[in-house]
C-alpha cells in the first residue's frame, strides 16, 4: 500500500485473489493493463498519476467483494470517456457485461451539475434511471465518487463545495436506499468536511477529546454483556465489538434534536453478531433481563426490515453505571447485508457471481421498481425529482393491513398514501378509512405500527380534488392527477396550446413560425413527454409553468441574439480602447505590458490593474475584463466576477503575466484559517506566515459560540508557488482545520 494509504495495483490483486479463481484474476489483471496504457499519459488535478484513481475504484469495489465484471468496470469506468478507446473495443475484449457496465457510467460522467433547476433536476433523473437498468453501473458509480470524494482537497473550494452537496443530496442517500452503509457513511462525513467544516472539525475535536474515556467504558459494557448472555451457549461464532458513531449522525442528531453535544450520550455502541434469529431474540432477552430499557428506543427491524434489506434488533438501556447504552444485535448474515446492502447480493461467491437476478431476494431492490414507477407516472423531469426525494429517500413508516401485511411508506403518509400505494383503482374508490380500529380523517399521519384499513366503495365517484391538498406521497398526487387527466385531456391540450401560444406573442414572437409539428414534437422529447399533446395537456392541467416550455421554443432564437448582440458589444469597446496590430510580418502576436507584469494579447496603449476582489498573483491562470473608461481589470480565472461576466455576455479578453514566477513585487493575496481556538493559535498562525513572507498588511480574527476561531489575512507573495507553501505551512499548525484563499 503507498504512503498516502492508497492501494497499489498488486493490493488490488491480492484481494481478489482472495475470493476468486484464477481464470477471473486473470481479467482482472487484463482490464487494470488495459486501463493502464489508455491512460497512460494523463495526470489528476493533484499532479499524480490518472491510473490510480481506477485502481482505487476497482480497490473499493474489491473490498466488497464484488463480482469480477465490475472490478474490472472499476478499472475501465473512464477510458471511453477520456482515452481514445471505445465501447467496441470493451465489448471485443472483456465481453458485453462489461461494456455495458462501462457505457453505464460513461453516460453518467456525461451528465454535469448545474446551477440551473431545470438542469439539475435532468441530471438526477438520467443517474437514477441508469440505476435502473443494472444497479452494477450505480455501484461503480457510488465508488468512483467515494474515491473522487477522498481527493477532493485538490479543487477549487467553489468546486468542493458543489460536489460536496450532489453527494450529500444524490450520491448518499442512493448508497443508504441500496443498503451500502460502509460508503454511505464515509460520503456523509466527507461531505460534512466540504460544507460545514467548522462543526466537523469541532466533532473531531470532541470526539477525540474524551475518547479514551468512552473506550474504557465500552470495553467495560462488554464484559458486562459477556456475563449476561454467557448461559445462552451461543457458540464460538459470537462478535461482541464497540460501534463508534460517524462524524455525520452526530452532526445531524445536534441540529434535529437541538442537543450540544454533551448532550448525546450514545457516540458508541455495541454490536453482538451471532448466528440465528432466535439467538437475537435470546440476547435481547438477556439484555433486558440485566439492565432496563429505554422507552420508545426499541427497535425490531427483523421482523420489519428497512426497505434496503436492513435487518437487526436495535435497543438502548440504562447500562453500568447508569449510562445509556446502545445495543444492535444480528446475524451474521445480516451483517453482511448491512454492511454491503445490494452490493452483497451481487458478491462473488464459490467461483461464481451471487447475482441478485438470480436469488429470491429482488424485493430488496424496489427501490428500482420505485424509480421506473416514477419516471413512468411523472409528468416531467422535476416532477420526478421531486418524487425521489419525497417517496424514495424519505425516512420510512411501517403500518399493517387487517391481514397482516406491512405496508412501507414515507414519514408523514396518510391512508389515501398507503391506498394508492396498495393499487390505483384502491385509492381512486376509497371512501375513508380505520386505524386501529377506529376511523379517521383522511390528513391522518400514519405512525408506526399502525393497522390501517381502507374503505372503499364500488360506486365511488373517484377521487376529488381536494385529495391533492391530503396525499403525501407524490405517487398518490400523481396518481389523482391521472385521474383528472385522462377525463379532462382534450380540453387540456387545446388550452395548454393557447396558453403557449400567448405567451409567445407576448414575448414578441410568432407563434405560427415557431410552434410547428416538427419543433412541437422536438420540445415534447427533450421534456420526455411521450407525444406534444401530452406536453400541452401537461400545460393546460397546470403541471408545467408554461414560461419554461416557452423559453425552450424560443432558446436558439435568443442565443443567437445574445450572441450577436456580445460580438458587437465586444467589437465596439476594443475598437473605441485600442488599436490592433494587424499586419506582423513575422506572423506572431504582439503583446503590450501593464505595470502590473500583466500582457494583454494583441492591445497596446490599454490600461491594466489587478482586481481586489480575487487578488491575482503571478502564476495564476487569469483573464481580463474590459471596463469603461478604466482599462482591464484583471481577475482569477475562477473568480465569480469573471463567470457572472461571462454569463452576462460582458466583455473579457485573453491577458498573460509577463513573468509567471513573479519578480521583486509582492502581490497581495487574501487566506483565511480555521481552527479550535485553544491558547496560542493566533500566535502560531502569525509566527508561521512571518517565517515565510516580510509583508503583512492586515489581520483580522473572530470566534464563535463553538470556539471555533477564523482567522483572516492579507499577505504579500511573489507568486502562487510562494502562496501555496504559506498554506503548507498554515495546514501543519496543530488544531489548524480549513487553510484557503478567499476571493472577497
Amino acid at each position: 500500500m503507498s504512503k498516502n494509504n492508497e492501494l497499489t495495483h498488486e493490493d488490488v490483486k491480492k484481494i481478489v485473489s482472495s475470493y476468486m479463481n484464477e481464470e477471473h484474476v486473470e481479467m482482472v489483471e487484463r482490464a487494470y493493463h488495459f486501463a493502464a496504457v489508455a491512460h497512460a499519459d494523463q495526470h489528476r488535478k493533484s499532479g499524480e498519476a490518472y491510473i490510480i484513481h481506477p485502481i482505487q475504484v476497482a480497490g473499493i469495489l474489491a473490498n466488497l467483494h464484488m463480482d469480477p465484471e465490475t472490478v474490472c468496470a472499476g478499472y475501465m469506468h473512464d477510458i471511453v470517456e477520456d482515452t481514445g478507446a471505445t465501447l467496441d473495443d470493451i465489448r471485443e475484449l472483456f465481453g458485453p457485461t462489461i461494456a455495458m457496465i462501462v457505457d453505464g457510467d460513461t453516460k453518467i460522467s456525461k451528465i454535469h451539475y448545474k446551477s440551473n433547476k431545470e438542469q439539475m433536476a435532468e441530471t438526477h433523473r438520467k443517474l437514477l434511471l441508469a440505476m435502473s437498468k443494472d444497479i452494477r453501473v450505480m455501484i461503480v458509480k457510488l465508488a468512483d465518487r467515494l474515491h473522487n470524494m477522498r481527493t477532493l482537497q485538490h479543487l477549487r473550494p467553489d468546486k468542493q463545495r458543489r460536489i460536496a452537496n450532489e453527494t450529500l443530496e444524490i450520491y448518499a442517500p442512493i448508497a443508504d436506499r441500496l443498503g451500502i452503509s460502509t460508503i454511505k457513511w464515509e460520503l456523509e462525513d466527507l461531505s460534512l468536511r466540504y460544507l460545514n467544516p467548522q462543526q466537523y472539525y469541532r466533532i473531531v475535536h470532541l470526539m477525540n477529546s474524551r475518547r479514551d474515556q468512552r473506550v474504557e467504558y465500552i470495553n467495560r459494557a462488554i464484559v458486562d454483556v459477556k456475563k449476561a448472555i454467557s448461559d445462552l451457549e451461543l457458540g464460538p461464532n459470537v462478535e461482541i465489538y464497540g460501534r463508534p458513531k460517524h462524524i455525520y449522525s452526530v452532526y445531524r442528531k445536534m441540529v434535529t434534536q437541538h442537543k450540544q453535544f454533551e448532550q448525546i450520550y450514545d457516540l458508541l455502541a455495541i454490536r453482538v453478531v451471532v448466528d440465528s434469529i432466535k439467538d437475537c431474540y435470546a440476547v435481547l432477552g438477556a439484555v433486558h433481563t440485566n439492565w432496563k430499557p429505554m422507552p420508545g428506543r426499541f427497535k425490531d427491524y427483523i421482523a420489519m426490515p428497512k426497505a434496503n434489506g436492513y435487518q437487526s434488533l436495535h435497543t438502548t438501556v440504562i447500562g453500568p453505571e447508569g449510562r445509556l447504552l446502545e445495543i444492535q444485535i444480528r446475524t451474521h448474515d445480516m451483517h453482511e447485508v448491512a454492511e454491503y446492502g445490494v452490493a452483497a447480493h451481487w458478491a462473488y461467491k464459490e467461483g461464481k457471481t451471487n447475482g441478485i437476478k438470480q436469488t429470491q431476494d429482488s424485493k430488496k431492490l424496489n427501490v428500482v421498481k420505485e424509480i421506473l414507477e416514477l419516471q413512468s407516472e411523472s409528468q416531467g423531469t422535476d416532477e420526478f425529482l421531486q418524487g425521489i426525494q419525497s417517496d424514495v429517500f424519505a425516512d420510512k413508516v411501517y403500518a399493517f393491513t387487517p391481514k397482516g401485511d406491512v405496508i412501507e411508506m414515507p414519514k408523514g403518509a396518510g391512508p389515501l398514501d398507503m391506498a394508492y400505494q396498495i393499487h390505483t383503482e384502491v385509492g381512486n374508490h376509497t371512501t375513508g378509512a380505520k386505524v386501529n380500529g377506529r376511523i379517521v380523517p383522511l390528513n391522518y399521519e400514519i405512525k408506526n405500527g399502525d393497522i390501517v384499513d381502507i374503505l372503499t366503495s364500488s360506486s365511488s365517484a373517484g377521487p376529488s380534488r381536494d385529495w391533492l391538498d391530503l396525499v403525501f406521497t407524490r405517487r398518490a398526487r400523481n396518481k389523482i392527477r391521472q385521474f383528472f387527466r385522462a377525463h379532462d385531456h382534450d380540453k387540456n391540450v387545446e388550452s395548454g396550446r393557447q396558453i403557449i401560444a400567448s405567451q409567445l406573442r407576448d414575448a414578441g414572437y410568432d407563434p405560427n413560425e415557431l410552434m410547428t409539428t416538427e419543433k412541437n414534437n422536438q420540445i415534447a422529447d427533450q421534456m420526455h413527454y411521450k407525444t406534444a399533446d401530452d406536453m400541452f395537456a401537461a400545460v393546460g392541467f397546470g403541471d408545467v409553468p408554461p414560461i419554461g416550455v416557452r423559453n425552450r421554443f424560443t432558446a436558439d432564437i435568443r442565443k443567437k441574439e445574445a450572441d450577436d448582440k456580445q460580438r458587437a458589444a465586444q467589437k465596439a469597446v476594443l475598437e473605441d480602447h485600442q488599436t490592433f496590430e494587424n499586419k506582423n510580418v513575422n506572423n506572431q502576436r504582439k503583446f503590450a505590458k501593464s505595470s502590473e507584469g500583466v500582457v494583454v494579447e494583441g492591445v497596446d496603449n490599454l490600461l491594466t490593474r489587478l482586481s481586489h476582489c480575487c487578488s491575482p498573483v503571478p502564476g495564476d491562470e487569469i483573464v481580463g475584463y474590459i471596463t469603461k473608461g478604466r482599462g482591464v481589470s484583471v481577475h482569477r480565472a475562477d473568480c465569480p466576477n469573471v463567470k457572472a461576466a461571462e454569463k452576462n455576455g460582458e466583455r473579457l479578453v485573453s491577458v498573460f503575466w509577463a513573468n509567471p514566477a513573479g519578480d521583486k513585487t509582492n502581490y497581495n493575496a487574501d487566506i483565511e484559517v480555521e481552527g479550535y481556538n485553544r491558547n496560542g493559535l493566533l500566535n502560531d498562525v502569525l509566527r508561521s506566515i512571518n517565517n515565510n513572507t516580510r509583508f503583512l498588511t492586515s489581520v483580522n480574527g473572530k470566534v464563535d459560540h463553538n470556539k471555533m476561531a477564523t482567522i483572516s489575512a492579507t499577505i504579500g507573495v511573489r507568486n502562487s508557488q510562494h502562496l501555496q507553501l504559506i498554506l503548507d505551512s498554515l495546514k501543519n499548525i496543530p488544531d489548524v482545520y480549513v487553510v484557503k484563499r478567499v476571493i472577497r
